[in-house]
């Protein structure tokens, strides 16, 4: 930690608030949610744009209506069911609402929704392709709300689960569970993938590296990246206000992936099965809050 984060990082509710006004931090920043020259030091340290509490309900807005898509989908994820009507009911749903579908032309992204079907581990566009018995589909949705953006995904098992399904949706699952539960200020954006990989490894899977979690909010993709796993100088410290995505891609095999002819759909190069959860979330005063929040 640096020094000029430290100071802020080791603030208590009755210290004199960072932003200079004299006042003690839970009579301003503090009950404002407006975090002062943090904001500052963290756009010019690592161009993070730290959210204020108007901020912050407007993506809880967004996020809700996240949820409801899920909601809305949920009774149609069976063996038969076209990913292409997944993305139908997608679009409809969050246009009906007053929202945008975010991936819709996003980088020429040519759909509404991301569906992740087996070997899939992110990025799989809708087809004519039909759900059958067995499989496990990972259905991610983002939408845009009043400008702001909220993100989240869920694997879903298709008809009966093998063995294999089981354990690749519960351990990506314990995963985003374990990395919330170390979410709070004064952790670091590397105990976040640490605890992911120290998890999946524990249980002989492993851990994607070329897709990550990001902030949101915004912008679909914000700084800054979360990995999901250990790496050298990933030292950013959380503080309040920090709004991001994690969204461990876990594979029942080895980690190395592939991006197929499309440009946009990644497999697992061993044809394993691949799995994740992913919440878009905010760094409390004391701890965090799941703004597209759903039972792990």
């Amino acid at each position: 930690m640096s020094e000029d984060s430290s100071k802020f990082m080791m603030i208590s509710r009755n210290d004199p608030c960072s932003c200079g006004s004299g006042k003690k931090y839970k009579k301003c920043c503090s009950a404002t949610g407006i975090p002062g020259e943090l904001t500052d030091l963290y756009w010019r340290k690592y161009q993070i744009r730290l959210k204020n509490e108007s901020d912050i309900s407007a993506i809880r807005q967004c996020g809700a209506l996240v949820i409801k898509t899920f909601k809305e989908i949920e009774p149609y994820l069976k063996p038969g069911i076209a990913t292409d009507e997944i993305n139908t009911i997608v679009h409809e749903f969050t246009i009906k609402n007053g929202a945008t579908p975010a991936p819709l032309g996003y980088r020429g992204y040519p759909k509404s929704v991301c569906t992740s079907v087996n070997e899939v581990i992110c990025h799989g566009i809708p087809s004519n392709r039909k759900l059958e018995n067995g499989d496990i589909i990972n259905v991610d949705i983002t939408s845009i709300l009043n400008g702001y953006y909220a993100d989240a995904n869920q694997t879903y098992f298709i008809g009966t689960p093998s063995a294999d399904a089981q354990k690749i949706v519960s351990v990506s699952k314990q995963c985003l569970k374990e990395a919330a539960s170390v979410v709070r200020p004064g952790c670091y954006l590397n105990d976040i993938g640490r605890v992911i990989q120290k998890y999946a490894e524990s249980q002989g899977c492993s851990v994607v590296r070329e897709f990550v979690g990001h902030g949101i909010g915004y912008e679909f993709h914000e700084a800054p990246q979360v990995l999901h796993y250990v790496a050298q100088g990933n030292d950013i410290p959380l503080v309040p206000g920090m709004v991001f995505t994690i969204e461990p891609m876990i594979n029942l095999g080895k980690r190395e992936s592939r991006v197929l002819s499309d440009g946009w759909t990644v497999v697992t190069q061993d044809g394993s099965l691949s799995a994740q959860f992913e919440q878009t979330i905010v760094v409390t005063e004391s701890g965090m809050e799941s703004l597209t929040p759903y039972e792990l």
